[in-house]
């Protein structure tokens, strides 16, 4: 499958693509650059990306799955706690498709502020 790379400035986290048409969407439309938002344990940014939600999406993720949130549109990386959370969980706003999965601890993105800048690239 083929890896992207989110470029964040200071750090970068590279995923691999999940099979399915909304990581064939992402594909299509790299590169890209966006800026930022945060939300709790959570950075989000919008995409020119257009796909619809999947039967599947959720909005309880497990920290490493990347999702697409269809009603940004925009893509998603929960790593903690947001404030909808419960019992620990990481919850996003609304149901959203994963679209990839991360190679690198998402825990990392906790030092990205709201603002910066975030580059999206194809790695293979």
């Amino acid at each position: 499958m083929a890896r992207i790379r989110f470029d964040f400035g200071l750090l970068t986290l590279d995923a691999t693509l999940l099979d399915g048409p909304t990581a064939a969407a992402v594909l299509e439309a790299l590169p890209f650059t966006a800026s930022v938002l945060t939300w709790g344990d959570e950075v989000y940014f919008e995409v020119p990306v257009r796909a619809e939600r999947d039967p599947q999406a959720r909005a309880v993720v497990v920290p490493g799955e990347i999702a697409y949130w269809p009603e940004g549109p925009a893509i998603v990386i929960g790593f903690g706690r947001t404030p909808i959370s419960q019992d620990g969980e990481t919850r996003l706003a609304a149901p959203c498709n994963l679209f990839a999965r991360a190679e690198d601890d998402v825990r990392t993105l906790a030092s990205v502020k709201a603002g910066a800048r975030v580059t999206v690239i194809r790695l293979d």
